[in-house]
């Protein structure tokens, strides 16, 4: 495994009874990147993170995470790893502060008491430590949940859907924090659904049904996806909506604020049924597709999850 790699896994396979939740998945992810894990519910995303953490035996496959095997060396992984999950699992009857003393404790950090100020100051939570956890809102629960994740100074971040829940501005708020570790030389990966927050990393894995369909930065994925895209804005722009969902072949149909993004590869198709469905109170022009556009098409060429539930 090369140095530069904190990620160098090959051909993961996670097998739970007669269930393939992952089939052949391979990542190597370099020191100090920020890489955004994106897919449908039920692709695998979790499912992979747990492998690459020591959480999950893989059931096939090889690979190391931070320099460790990742079926020898587990506990070494988890130790320089922090892990922050779906749902909120501290305790909801102990401050923040107490909360942090508990996990600092489970570390077998020394100074625990500077370590515990210093996490509280980071994400400014210094003012509500005395504050039960479990009467925070869900921006503040996600940076107590940061603060503990990170609190023994990890070389990976794994962030599983962290921002699910919170509003606009906690979401910005933690994007930035994310960054700063990045750029103090943590590596983070982070499964996300938000395409906003997809756009923040430096490259994106999409899965789909247990498989790696595609890798790269968000301009490679919107290229590769060869994707011809026209945006309609105007007052009967929503009428036309149901119309052109129902053209066999003509790609996807979309909303994107108060704009609608037809988007296909038959650039010759598109433009004949839009000529065929033109309105005076509409108006299109051909615009470079966006990741959701590309996210839209590689679910749609992903199309049913043939693996068998058992």
């Amino acid at each position: 495994m090369s140095s530069d790699l904190a990620i160098d896994v090959r051909g993961l396979v996670k097998k739970f009874g007669t269930k393939t939740a992952v089939d052949g998945v391979d990542i190597q992810m370099p020191r100090g990147e920020v890489w955004g894990f994106l897919g449908p519910n039920g692709s695998g995303k979790t499912t992979t993170i747990r492998m690459i953490c020591g959480l999950l035996k893989v059931t096939a496959g090889q690979g190391q995470c931070l320099g460790y095997d990742i079926q020898r060396e587990a506990a070494r992984i988890k130790a320089e790893t922090g892990y922050m999950t779906q749902k909120y699992s501290f305790w909801s009857d102990m401050t923040i502060r107490e909360n942090l003393e508990f996990v600092a404790r489970l570390y077998g950090l020394p100074n625990m008491k500077r370590t515990v100020d210093e996490a509280l100051e980071k994400l400014g939570l210094a003012h509500r430590q005395k504050q039960l956890s479990g009467a925070l809102s869900g921006g503040w629960k996600q940076r107590l949940a940061l603060a503990a994740v990170t609190i023994h100074n990890p070389k990976l971040l794994l962030l599983d859907e962290p921002t699910a829940g919170v509003d606009p501005q906690a979401r910005r708020d933690f994007w930035d924090e994310i960054h700063d570790l990045s750029l103090a030389g943590m590596t983070v990966l982070v499964s996300t659904h938000y395409m906003d927050e997809a756009e923040r990393c430096d490259r994106i894995v999409y899965l789909a049904h247990g498989h790696k369909i595609v890798e790269g930065t968000v301009a490679e994925v919107i290229d590769q996806s060869d994707l011809i895209t026209f945006r309609g804005e105007g007052d009967g722009v929503r009428r036309l909506a149901h119309k052109l969902k129902s053209v066999e072949g003509l790609g996807s149909v979309a909303y994107f604020g108060s704009a609608l993004h037809v988007s296909g590869r038959n650039v010759d198709l598109i433009r004949s049924v839009l000529a065929q469905n033109s309105s005076p109170d509409v108006t299109w022009e051909e615009v470079r597709p966006n990741l959701e556009d590309a996210f839209i098409a590689l679910m749609a060429e992903a199309g049913g999850d043939a693996r068998q539930y058992e």
